[in-house]
């Protein structure tokens, strides 16, 4: 039998080759097919593979793959997903958005997907590694979920899907954060909201540790880098939060890891986080900050009106209406 994967609410997939044909579904095969230029994509775990599985976001895979609990607010106690959420978008935990469409890109483990689907929307979710197998795992019970491994590039929806795009802590990694960008925007309606966050960019940016020492640990194997990390970042932890004490957010700085012990995480899962941000500074193939400027700049000319623009704790966050 072959049928349209879209089930009540949800959107079909498009062909990302462009070919104006949709995916479609057989039971035979159990693959995504196109009529119309005669392609195919597996689905492997009840999740559609519209990617190459072997692409530049293997160690995104890897590390949320052992962190798939880590960072979700349901696992920590604390809001801290939810709240970077809320900045960036604007909304609060009365916020409900019932027969409307949100597109998450990039979404790693789920962290954000967690809060997405209670705002009742229809959540279409993807990340271009394999990270999108935690994410299921933590979140596939959400009825409002539709969860896919597919490409910022090659997104396969049509343009002006989307009510809602949202993107935190992706376009940096990507190898062009500006096409990145533009192919977001794409897909979302007159009248639709687009929210990202990007790291930023700035002459002192270049002197954290990250980007002296990323020419190297880029290249390691992202076991053997797992592994060293895993052993030295617990005990560098004391030291870190002793020069956070004394000299702030530029002390915490000085030493090459990244702890969170400020933000109210027990010992155990401030280590965990440790670790798995450690090596996310470390391990990426791509790792592209923006300014504030460029920013502003791209919004502008995705047509996108009443857009803010500001700095955020995470970088330079943008949301704009279309």
């Amino acid at each position: 039998m072959i049928k349209s994967i879209k089930t009540s609410g949800f959107i079909n997939f498009s062909c990302p080759n462009g070919c104006g044909g949709n995916l479609l579904y057989s039971d035979i095969s159990s693959n995504l097919n196109c009529k119309q230029c005669n392609i195919s994509y597996p689905i492997v775990d009840k999740i559609p593979r519209i990617v190459d599985v072997n692409n530049y976001s293997e160690s995104f895979g890897y590390q949320w793959n052992i962190h798939q609990e880590t960072q979700l607010d349901s696992y920590t106690g604390l809001p801290i997903s939810q709240d970077r959420l809320y900045a960036a978008t604007g909304w609060n935990k009365d916020t409900h958005l019932a027969e409307q469409s949100i597109l998450e890109a990039g979404s790693g483990a789920g962290r954000f997907t967690e809060i997405l689907v209670k705002t009742c929307a229809n959540v279409h979710s993807f990340d271009y590694s394999r990270a999108v197998d935690a994410n299921a795992r933590n979140n596939s019970k959400a009825e409002n979920l539709n969860l896919f491994q597919g490409d910022i590039f090659n997104i396969p929806f049509n343009d002006g899907s989307f009510d809602h795009v949202f993107c935190l802590g992706v376009i940096q990694h990507t190898p062009d954060p500006e096409k990145a960008f533009f192919s977001l925007a794409s897909k979302v309606k007159q009248g639709g909201c687009l929210y990202i966050d990007v790291y930023t960019q700035s002459w002192h940016h270049y002197l954290h540790w990250k980007y002296i020492l990323r020419p190297i640990t880029m290249r390691i194997n992202r076991e053997k880098l797992y592994k060293f990390l895993s052993h030295i970042v617990p005990k560098l932890i004391p030291i870190s939060k002793t020069l956070r004490k004394f000299f702030g957010r530029f002390g915490a700085r000085l030493i090459p890891i990244v702890e969170f012990s400020h933000l109210g995480l027990s010992k155990e899962i401030n280590e965990q986080w440790a670790v798995l941000d450690t090596f996310d500074m470390y391990s990426p193939a791509h790792d592209h900050p923006q300014s504030m400027k460029t920013v502003r700049r791209w919004f502008k000319e995705a047509g996108f009106e009443n857009s803010e623009i500001w700095y955020g704790d995470n970088g330079v966050v943008g949301r704009g209406v279309k």
